[in-house]
């Protein structure tokens, strides 16, 4: 077994006092249509982030919320991986890899995690617990240095199994995730089915090949075609110039942390059940510390490349070999892609629990931490 290092992350002074530098060197653009975010980030609100970024946000506090896992740094060919490894409370712990997404880092588990460890504690009738290993995944946050070979999904999924076999010793484990964490959980079963106990997901990684209308299609399979098509008319145009000029956007994002914050914040708004207002579903504390860490870091460009890999080659599953992994679905009223049942069985074939969620949207572990680990610990309590 190689953990690696004992990591703690302590971001410098000097790189703290540049990022209030630059923010407080923004130029802000005009608002062609205040109040509405139609058009994208709408400019008060913005600025209102801005200001409490400025005067009430504190780096160094969620820097040692952070600090109270562990974590390790270990080194895997060129690659130092980050990761979070917690160790859960009780005699039946199952180890769970846990799986983030874009715009999203670990920061997305700080609430989650503790339940997961020792969910009756949190009023969680389980008789399980969990061993909780959180990677900040290849070419994100802390697993990020410059210069570093960009990777794509395949390529992450391999590197994931071999670390936990290999470095960690396990060889049976379950794992979770939503949006990358969901494909790349997904690829995992696909590849590895022998090494995945339950797999567990707040978002589909249907092939997008199934979104079309056919002569047998029923009702709820026509509805979902018709939200698909609208939503991509609307609302994929970061995934477009992400997945084809990644190297373009980096420049602006990687110059400016208010330009980064409002690339990430409009998903924010978009992608969660916040009626209006971002902050109704996640604090301004947890948004901006994400955010953060992406600047300090430098790596919103490198995670484009997961996009640009996906765009420019295949999907990573096949209906042609479904996943037979038992798996679990929570269904998020305001997520962004909701495949009905009958086009997730296409990709998903041994489906044992699909959950309608009563609120929460795409970043479901930081709208309703307590729903998604509920719904994870009754998962994997049927295996």
């Amino acid at each position: 077994m190689n953990k690696g290092k004992n990591f703690l992350l302590n971001i410098s002074e000097e790189k703290i006092n540049d990022l209030f530098l630059r923010i407080n060197k923004t130029r802000y653009p005009d608002n062609t249509n205040e109040g509405s975010w139609k058009e994208g980030v709408e400019l008060s609100w913005m600025q209102e982030l801005v200001k409490y970024w400025k005067g009430e946000f504190n780096w160094k506090e969620q820097e040692a919320l952070l600090n109270t896992f562990q974590q390790y740094k270990v080194s895997l060919n060129d690659l130092d991986l980050h990761y979070i490894y917690q160790k859960g409370q009780g005699e039946n712990c199952i180890p769970l890899l846990l799986l983030h997404g874009w715009p999203g880092s670990i920061f997305e588990f700080i609430e989650l995690i503790p339940i997961l460890n020792n969910p009756k504690k949190y009023g969680i009738n389980s008789n399980i617990s969990f061993d909780v290993i959180v990677p900040s995944l290849p070419g994100y946050g802390l697993s990020f240095s410059k210069n570093q070979k960009r990777l794509g999904a395949k390529q992450v999924t391999d590197i994931l199994v071999d670390f936990m076999k290999s470095n960690l010793g396990i060889d049976c484990f379950g794992v979770q995730g939503g949006d990358w964490g969901s494909m790349i959980g997904s690829r995992i079963a696909y590849k590895y089915p022998k090494n995945v106990l339950g797999l567990h997901l707040n978002f589909l990684a249907s092939e997008r090949s199934f979104f079309k209308k056919e002569a047998n299609s029923s009702l709820e399979e026509i509805n979902f075609y018709k939200e698909y098509k609208e939503w991509k008319k609307k609302e994929m145009g970061y995934y477009f110039i992400q997945g084809t000029k990644p190297q373009t956007l980096s420049y602006a994002l990687s110059d400016s942390p208010v330009g980064l914050a409002a690339w990430i914040s409009e998903k924010y708004h978009t992608w969660t059940d916040c009626n209006g207002y971002p902050e109704r579903s996640i604090s301004k504390d947890r948004m901006l510390s994400n955010i953060c860490l992406y600047w300090f870091t430098e790596s919103v460009g490198s995670s484009f490349w997961l996009y640009y890999d996906r765009h420019n080659g295949e999907w990573p599953i096949s209906s042609s070999n479904p996943i037979v992994t038992p798996t679990g679905y929570a269904a998020f009223p305001k997520e962004i892609i909701k495949p009905p049942r009958s086009i997730a069985n296409k990709n998903y074939s041994n489906i044992i629990r699909w959950t309608e969620m009563p609120s929460g949207g795409h970043f479901a572990a930081l709208e309703e931490p307590m729903l998604l680990a509920e719904d994870i610990c009754e998962f994997f309590s049927m295996l």
